[in-house]
């Protein structure tokens, strides 16, 4: 292999870094030990910039290049960005509506309670209008009602989902080591 340019980001498919490269992961190095690579990337990427420079943290996130395309953000070199859960709530929802569905039957028009795989077709005994079945041609349009409680369980809980899209784990390294590189 030629000899990479200092400060080249690599994949590499181990699961440590080679000899002359480091690990991406965000780790500081001394600046009096890699004065030519901190002369690259300064604190873009984190430390005291006296002492102490950062390296790029790649673990678990996704390069992206710098600037700005089209209808999309800006993005400086080292600048982080994303979330790796989202919670969703209900101001981030549309208002929607779910319909509960049944298949009329003979069991259904008669029965008067709700069991797995049978909803009344005549309300139960108290009266109470828990449901709503399809209208009957010629007949007005149902007034849609709340089911009982405890029909429709409450779903999500307000809990982080994974916004991980599909991938494959690669390991990043640096080079720590190399030819300086030059500018056009």
């Amino acid at each position: 292999m030629a000899e990479p340019y200092l400060s080249q980001i690599t994949m590499f498919a181990g699961n440590f870094a080679p000899k002359n490269y480091a690990l991406c992961n965000g780790q500081l190095l001394a600046i009096q030990q890699y004065t030519a690579l901190f002369a690259l990337l300064g604190t873009q990427f984190g430390g005291d910039g006296i002492r102490t420079f950062g390296l790029p943290n790649l673990q678990s996130s996704l390069p992206i290049g710098m600037g700005q395309g089209t209808g999309l953000s800006y993005y400086t070199i080292g600048q982080a960005g994303g979330t790796p859960n989202v919670t969703l709530n209900q101001s981030m929802c549309p208002p929607h509506q779910h319909f509960m569905q049944a298949v009329s039957s003979a069991s259904a028009t008669t029965s008067s309670s709700i069991s797995n795989s049978v909803l009344p077709g005549t309300p139960p005994a108290s009266g109470a209008a828990l449901y709503a079945k399809p209208p009957q041609s010629g007949q007005p349009a149902l007034i849609p009602h709340a089911l009982a409680a405890g029909v429709c369980n409450t779903q999500g809980s307000n809990q982080p989902h994974s916004n991980l899209m599909p991938s494959l784990c690669i390991t990043f390294i640096i080079a720590l080591a190399g030819v300086f590189p030059t500018r056009n």
